[in-house]
Formats: structure tokens, sequence, C-alpha cells
């Protein structure tokens, strides 16, 4: 009776042996599984981050009274904010001025066109809301010339609208502006009469994978770890074209190349100062921010950006190398900084969070001076308050006594 027992229970044992190898095999097969599924989905975010990509909708075109020229669209966020915008649309226009809001509800806005639209107009639903407003630089009616900057990409193209001419050539002012991710040239023409009323140049330059400029090994953005240098070239190009003062102004992503070329530049000496619209300041925040609107684990972001800063991991991502997400970290960076800065930003941005820049600005007080928009999202701050914005620069010039001496005394005259 007693043999068959303690045959039985180590049957029972060798029993319960197996099952617990099986379910610690099952389970680190799923932990492998999950593992890899992370990775999978880290390596696709990491590749999105840098390559270059089309402008998504974001909102739809609900109706177009075309005897009103009014236009009717889903409610957004973007969408509701007053003030003049762009939309890109696809059918028999690509492109629609739109003016202020006429009438809300909680599912749609109605806007005026200022983009004369006939009965004959067929376009598609899906379109994307825009604070460029200007889409070619013929629009600004001021004179301009079609450049070319020879970086060591190639040739990048750039648009030079020179300001009046001045007595005084050691006067001479120019701006560079560099647009951000996902844009063009385009973007910053809407800050060119601004300069110009003030007698500053405006250089509005391309930089490698933005689809103007020459195209890299990989095609993949450097988030300004690579793109300054093409700025760079066109400090240089401006220098030896009449340049004796420059300032850098940068638009989301273009904040981030316009500080880094402030930082790397061999021509820092002749930057005068530094001007930002929605920058992005630090890198690690913009993707986290984005990464959780998304609905991504945190983990899974760490592994992205993990990903992304690691040499051996570039022929995963994309890129033509690791990004080095440490330099581009503004903030740690702070104590660098030689240049005054004037930082536009929204705390509502959407897209690229402020809070870097209110860091920046609580680092470096003696620098930097930040100011705060509320409800005018990315990049649409000249858009929604024109005047204030246009004030904001104009002042914060004239406090860095960063005006040519002609616009200054213009200045003078009319406070008198």
């Amino acid at each position: 009776m007693k043999a068959p027992r303690r045959a039985a229970f180590g049957a029972s044992r060798i029993g319960a042996a197996a099952t617990l190898r099986l379910l610690a095999l099952s389970l680190a097969a799923a932990l492998f599984a999950v593992a890899a599924m992370a990775s999978a989905v880290a390596l696709r975010m990491a590749r999105r981050v840098v390559t270059p990509s089309r402008r998504v909708p974001d909102t739809r075109i609900v109706d177009i009274d075309v005897p009103a020229q009014t236009i009717t669209l889903a409610r957004t966020a973007d969408t509701v904010l007053p003030g003049r915008y762009g939309l890109f649309t696809t059918g028999s226009a690509d492109y629609l001025k739109v003016g202020s809001v006429l009438s809300s509800s909680e599912a749609t806005v109605t806007r005026k066109l200022l983009t004369q639209v006939s009965g004959q107009s067929t376009l598609e639903p899906d379109a994307a809301f825009s604070g460029w407003y200007y889409q070619r630089p013929e629009e600004l009616h001021l004179p301009f010339t079609v450049e070319h900057i020879h970086a060591a990409i190639g040739p990048c193209p750039a648009w030079l609208f020179p300001a009046e001419p001045t007595t005084d050539l050691t006067d001479e002012t120019w701006v560079i502006q560099i647009h951000g991710r996902g844009t063009t040239r385009a973007e910053c023409l809407r800050a060119v009469p601004v300069f110009h009323g003030l007698g500053i140049t405006s250089l509005i330059v391309s930089y490698r994978n933005d689809g103007d400029a020459p195209r890299s090994r990989a095609g993949a953005y450097g988030l300004g770890a690579t793109e300054w240098r093409d700025v760079d070239a066109a400090v240089s190009w401006a220098r030896r074209h009449g340049a004796r003062r420059i300032l850098l102004m940068g638009w989301s992503m273009g904040g981030a190349i316009a500080l880094q070329t402030a930082l790397g530049s061999a021509h820092r000496e002749q930057i005068a100062g530094i001007i930002l619209d929605s920058p992005v300041v630090d890198w690690r925040t913009v993707l986290s921010y984005q990464a959780k609107a998304m609905h991504v684990p945190s983990p899974v972001t760490e592994l992205a950006i993990g990903a992304l800063r690691a040499e051996w991991a570039v022929p995963a991502t994309g890129a033509d190398g690791a990004i080095p997400f440490d330099r581009l970290d503004m903030v740690a960076r702070a104590s660098e900084l030689r240049h005054p800065v004037l930082i536009l930003h929204s705390d509502d941005d959407g897209f690229v969070p402020s809070s870097a820049s209110h860091r920046l600005a609580h680092a470096r007080p003696d620098l930097v001076e930040l100011q705060v928009f509320r409800t005018a999202r990315h990049t649409k701050l000249w858009n929604y308050d024109q005047q204030r914005w246009t004030d904001a620069i104009e002042a914060w010039l004239r406090a860095h006594d960063l005006l040519p001496a002609t616009a200054a005394d213009a200045s003078d005259g009319g406070e008198r």
C-alpha cells in the first residue's frame, strides 16, 4: 500500500515541476514577446521622429458658402482661434487664406474666406489648418531675390529681402530666419514685413532634408544637431554680402537649430541676438509630451529616445547618426549662452510644450526674456495677436540696442 503511494507522490512532484517549468517558459516567452513588441513600437516611434513627413490633415471642410465667401470647418483648438490663417487643401486649390471667426458651435467653426472661391471649385473634406498665411514671397509685395547658400551639404536655396539702403554700412543688420520641422521657408514669410519696417534685411534659409535643400545620406532630420551647419553657412554668406550684425530667428525646430548655431558657429561674434517662436529647447521634453498625448507608455518612449541616441541603432531608426540629446538640451547648457534671447511661446502650444522655455528663462534671466501667450497654440502667435507679437520683437530689439540707427531714431522721434 505504501509503495504505490510513494510512487504516486513522486509522480505528482515530477508533474508539478514540469508544470512550473512550462509556466516559466510560457512567462518568459510572453515577456519576450512583450519586450519585442515594445522594441518594435519604440523603433517605429524613433524612425517617425527623424523622418521628414508630409503635412497631416487636422480638420475637415464641412461647407463652403460661395455667395457669402465663408468656409465652415470642424472645430478644433486651432480652427477656433481668432486671426488670419492658412488652410492646406486638396482639389481645385491647394491653399486658402481664411480670416476671422464669424460663428461657431460645439462641432464647427465658420470663418471668412480671404481667398476667392468660385462655384466651380471642388475641394476634398480633409484639410490642414496652418499659421503660415503667406505661401509665396511675391505675396509680400517687397523686393526680394532668390539666392543659393553653398553649404557642405550642397546649395541651399534662400530668399533675400533687403532692407532699405542705409548710409551707415557699419550698421547693417540682418535676420536669418529658420523654419521648423515638416515645413518650408514659407513658414517665415509673415515675419518679413516686421523686420523690413525696422530696416532689417531678412534672409530666409532652407536646410538639409527640408524638401528645398539637398538631401543627406539617410534623408533624416538631425533635430538641429546637423542642420545648424547649413545655417552657419548662411551666417558666413550674410557676412560676405554686407551683414555686420546678425540675428537668428527660429520657429519650432528652427529654434533648436538657431540655438545650436549660436553655440557652435565660427561666426559667434557677429551674432547679436536670437528670437525664438514656439521653440524646441529640449527634445526629450518634447518627445515625452507628444508620446504621452498619443498614449504611448513611458518605457516605450524611453526606449525610442535610447534608440535615437545610440549609434548601433542608426540602421534601424533611419537616422544619419546618433542624436546627441544632451547637446540639444539648452536648459542643461544654459550657462553657455552668450547672446540675448527673446522667446515667444504659448502655454497651450499643444505640440511643443512651453515648459522648457520657462526653465531656460528661469536659468538665464540675465539673457533670456520670455513673452508668454495663453491661447495662441503652436507657431500661431503672429496670427493670434499680430500687434502684440510685433511690439514684443520691436521692444526687445530696442532694449538691446539692436535696431538699425535709422529705425531707432524714427522710433524715438515718434515717442517724443
